[in-house]
């Protein structure tokens, strides 16, 4: 005998390997991320010469549009100061818009003129449309009361005349309403310091300095006993 195998006789097959051993397969590529999607973009003023409101006013009052944008489904008219009078007057009586909603100004401080005096008008008849009306004003100059139209702009007017220094010229009692008569400046002017005055009435209540509290024959000063 020799130690060689037999022709004839067959191979062993090799023991398989345990399970734990076998290569993993290979993870599937990672799905592409979709494209964001673009930023939408923000709403922008359009032309409003021809709503309607606008047309009819501008017909009118001749001179008494400047210009006209629609935002957001919101009408902003800009009026001619010299016209603001008789397109209120136009827009209450022939448009319907009976009910002034607010009256008040912004500060553009850098700008020329400095001032927009603001007007919201509501119209019950019409379902409850509203417009917004514009007056640029100059620092100093008056802006045209329309008290005369809307009896509720009386106390609008002063509060923006308190706290602007904006004036209305034919107001029937233009005076401060939340300051004192003799407070310096208008507390809503951009330039007015934002940490206010001191006006001593902390320190001394019964003594107030210039400007620092209500004189003594100021109609609005109250006397606590």
């Amino acid at each position: 005998m020799t130690d060689e195998t037999p022709k004839d006789q067959p191979v062993p097959a090799p023991e398989p390997k345990p399970a734990g051993d076998a290569p993993k397969p290979a993870s599937p590529p990672a799905p592409a991320k979709p494209a964001a999607a673009p930023a939408p973009k923000p709403p922008a003023p359009a032309d409003a010469s021809g709503h309607p409101v606008v047309a009819a006013l501008a017909a009118a009052v001749p001179g008494a549009v400047q210009k006209a944008t629609s935002f957001v489904g919101e009408v902003t008219v800009e009026v001619d100061p010299a016209k603001l009078v008789e397109a209120c007057r136009y827009l209450k009586s022939e448009q319907k818009f009976d009910y002034l909603v607010d009256l008040t100004a912004v500060d553009w401080k850098d700008r020329q003129p400095r001032f927009d005096v603001v007007y919201w008008l509501h119209s019950f008849p019409k379902k409850s449309e509203r417009i917004r009306l514009k007056a640029k004003v100059a620092d100093g100059a008056p802006c045209p009361t329309v008290t005369g139209i809307w009896l509720t702009a009386n106390w609008m007017e002063r509060e923006v005349f308190d706290l602007f220094g904006i004036p209305f010229d034919g107001h029937p009692d233009l005076r401060r309403i939340l300051t004192w008569d003799g407070f310096n400046g208008h507390p809503f002017r951009k330039d007015f310091p934002l940490e206010g005055i001191d006006t001593g009435a902390a320190i001394y209540p019964d003594r107030f300095p210039e400007g620092g509290g209500p004189s003594p024959n100021d109609s609005n000063r109250k006397v606590v006993s």
